[in-house]
């Protein structure tokens, strides 16, 4: 079975479409640098070194028309040199920042970042734009999509049918759900309009309840459950969704105040262990290669997978817990800065 950790790497709004005296916020969203040191990127790229995996790094590029020195590029040439998959992530509120009266156009339209229900004209300009950042930049042409927020409807696919995208990874019903009856995917690999789809897996953490699979959401022991699970029931694929920022805790505006997110990073480290040590079962690669193989009669297996409530709630105990004694001792450093 194979195993392909994706981790979305974007900058943020930051809150200023709703306050005029917040900004953007760029490179320190995916460095994630404290006291010098990044605990996000370098952190990421390490981890994976460590145990020998392969990783896919979607990379939004939208970002380009507020970050006009394109910092991401050299963000994306880094993750390169490590040897891992950069493919395609948008959040198209980044293009309203193309024009001078954008905060007009957010005030008379807040939603800029839909994907689901936007014209199929309007997200293939999208994806052809972006597709001709990963040109500019000297990198392979895209293979594989995922939409801002998990968004997505029929037209999104053909619109990646149209853009010559041919593998997607889009849904996180946890995240997500577009309530289209075709597209409630938890697992698997599924064509949808010519473009194979590959869930982030959806599980069940509590009866009725379902939720998508995240470092930060997620405890090792439920990970390493679901990963069972899901080789026992003859999964060829699990995809796990991640991000830089959820390495460090934050406090404040800006992203300027930060401290090393200790029990998030214990997760992936024991999670890539405990893959790598299970080579028998598991292979842990990029999501482009995966999503290639062939399709089997287990390729379209959909199966709801299910946690263990004591998992669940020692997980939320701990994050609870976590994220208050984090948030005191950030408390406490901001009160003694001059």
């Amino acid at each position: 079975m194979r195993v392909c950790f994706t981790i979305d790497t974007e900058f943020s709004i930051a809150g200023a479409f709703a306050n005029p005296t917040r900004q953007p916020v760029g490179v320190p969203m995916v460095r994630c640098d404290v006291d010098g040191r990044s605990q996000g990127l370098a952190f990421l790229l390490h981890c994976f070194r460590r145990h020998g995996m392969q990783a896919t790094f979607f990379i939004e590029t939208m970002q380009r028309h507020y970050f006009r020195d394109d910092p991401m590029c050299k963000l994306a040439q880094s993750i390169v040199c490590h040897g891992h998959e950069l493919q395609l992530h948008v959040h198209p509120c980044w293009s309203v920042f193309q024009h001078a009266d954008w905060r007009q156009r957010v005030a008379r339209a807040p939603r800029q970042d839909d994907l689901a229900g936007r014209a199929l004209d309007s997200t293939i300009g999208l994806l052809r734009e972006e597709q001709q950042a990963f040109a500019q930049w000297g990198l392979p042409p895209p293979q594989v999509f995922r939409a801002g927020s998990l968004q997505h409807d029929e037209n999104l696919y053909r619109a990646l049918a149209a853009a010559g995208i041919p593998f997607s990874s889009n849904i996180g019903l946890g995240v997500y759900d577009s309530g289209l009856a075709d597209y409630q995917l938890l697992a698997g690999r599924h064509m949808r309009h010519g473009v194979l789809e590959c869930p982030v897996l959806t599980f069940a953490d509590w009866p009725g309840h379902r939720k998508t699979v995240s470092v930060s959401g997620t405890s090792f022991a439920e990970m390493r459950g679901l990963l069972e699970q899901a080789y026992a029931a003859g999964l060829e694929l699990v995809v796990i969704l991640s991000h830089p920022f959820e390495y460090v805790q934050s406090r404040g505006d800006g992203f300027h105040l930060l401290r090393r997110h200790a029990v998030n990073q214990s997760r992936l480290e024991r999670l890539c262990a405990y893959v790598a040590a299970h080579p028998q079962r598991f292979q842990a690669g990029g999501l482009a290669a995966a999503a290639a193989q062939p399709l089997t009669p287990a390729s379209s297996r959909n199966p709801l997978l299910r946690g263990r409530p004591w998992h669940t709630v020692a997980r939320l105990a701990t994050q609870v817990m976590y994220d208050r004694y984090g948030q005191l001792l950030l408390a406490a450093r901001h009160a003694r800065q001059p």
